[in-house]
């Protein structure tokens, strides 16, 4: 099957925070590869990390300042980002990948995909165009991981997404949108490699 890897990166995770980084990676676990050539990341508009310093949690002051800095200095309006959006998921060559030039909704992956990329995304994309253009059935690899464990076929420590990395032999979380988005993709395809390749 063929999935949209995604990943944001925000200000927070708060209702009224910022989605300042996305990016996006089709893979297929038919060939188990990722397309490079579909790939695309963008930053997306908000105040400065100065204006936004007082309401941040720790964790964003200490590891998003660079991202902030970017998304407020050279990010693109929500109009825009989602007028890009638009663009991709009608692409020609994204249709070809996906459904041989058919249009048809493309399904999203992702890690927590559920709780913190779709919400952020239904908000500013807004809800009827995330329905027309991706589909309801989505693949998120934390509920997965969570589902091996129960199965005895993960340790305990997979339920997070950096001790799935680790066991997995990835390293750190990146914290940038592309680069968790492709690790993520691996990350499953190495799942699949481990328990239904021989």
């Amino acid at each position: 099957m063929k999935y949209l890897s995604v990943d944001i990166e925000a200000t927070g995770l708060k209702e009224n925070d910022y989605l300042i980084e996305f990016g996006m990676i089709p893979f297929d676990t038919d060939t188990m590869s990722l397309n490079d050539d579909l790939a695309r990341n963008y930053y997306v508009v908000c105040p400065s990390f100065e204006e936004l310093k007082p309401s941040l949690d720790p964790w964003v002051i200490e590891n998003n300042e660079n991202i902030i800095n970017q998304a407020h200095k050279n990010g693109i309006s929500i109009a825009d980002f989602q007028k890009k959006i638009s663009e991709y998921v009608n692409d020609s060559e994204v249709l070809d990948y996906f459904f041989d030039g058919q249009k048809e909704r493309i399904s999203l992956f992702g890690k927590s995909v559920n709780s913190i990329d779709i919400p952020f995304l239904n908000r500013d994309l807004g809800w009827d165009f995330m329905k027309e253009h991706f589909h309801h059935r989505i693949l998120d690899l934390s509920a997965t991981a969570r589902s091996l464990i129960d199965l005895n076929m993960l340790p305990k420590q997979c339920d997070s997404g950096s001790g799935l990395m680790k066991y997995l032999g990835y390293g750190d979380v990146a914290h940038t949108a592309l680069t968790d988005a492709r690790n993520t993709a691996l990350m499953y395809l190495s799942i699949l490699e481990k328990f239904t390749r021989n």
